[in-house]
């Protein structure tokens, strides 16, 4: 089991989820600069938050086209696991990897909070380990969290079970109260809350172990789809 933290100029977050794997679990990981071609050997990528490239066009939109990605792309067409957090949930909307896009905040403002999201669907490989309707208590850090998709996009999340995570008070506008998807067939996941902000109680939570756990039993073998 081998995890890989795609790392781009202005990412922020790749040392968080680092640590929180490496120290929190023990897990194998390793840094792999936005130039790489071949991420063969792991099982499991992270696209972290951040400010990719600065954000110049659109939040993820130039990351989208690193060189990097294209490997990233084949290794989600083979149904390996593949996250992103909050600037890598807008990467993976802005390659389609995931449906819906991620717009300015509905109060215009950049939110930095602690905010609860409620798990809407705990079968799968991100929430094996948490109860469906639990509440967890996850920091927030974003100005482009809204989550916005056409009405036909947002009916199949909500009848697939794709949405993984919803707002318990919706802190940016997003439809649906939405916090977190799927892709349809169930390893891709992007969201926008950071569970690598709350792995361990002298960040102020351990919630976000939950959702980390939860990655590391499916690649374990220990959760299966009922």
């Amino acid at each position: 089991m081998k995890f890989a933290i795609i790392v781009f100029p202005g990412s922020n977050c790749d040392v968080d989820f680092y640590h929180a794997f490496k120290d929190g679990f023990g897990v194998d990981i390793e840094y792999v600069w936005h130039d790489t071609e071949n991420i063969d050997e792991f099982d499991c990528i992270i696209l972290p938050g951040g400010f990719s490239y600065g954000d110049y066009l659109r939040c993820g939109a130039v990351a989208g086209f690193s060189k990097v990605m294209e490997a990233v792309r084949h290794h989600a067409e083979k149904g390996k696991l593949l996250v992103g957090v909050c600037n890598g949930f807008q990467i993976l909307t802005e390659m389609r990897l995931l449906p819906g896009a991620l717009v300015r905040n509905q109060n215009l403002k950049f939110i930095c909070n602690t905010v609860g999201i409620k798990v809407e669907n705990n079968q799968t490989p991100f929430t094996n380990k948490c109860e469906k309707g639990q509440i967890l208590n996850i920091p927030i850090a974003h100005g482009e969290g809204n989550y916005v998709a056409d009405a036909e996009t947002l009916k199949k999340l909500k009848e697939k079970g794709q949405i993984l995570f919803t707002y318990s008070d919706n802190p940016n506008g997003s439809l649906l109260n939405i916090a977190g998807v799927c892709n349809e067939q169930g390893n891709v996941m992007g969201m926008m809350p950071h569970p690598e902000r709350a792995y361990e109680s002298i960040l102020g939570n351990e919630d976000g172990r939950l959702i980390l756990q939860s990655i590391i039993a499916f690649l374990q073998g220990g959760w299966k789809n009922e």
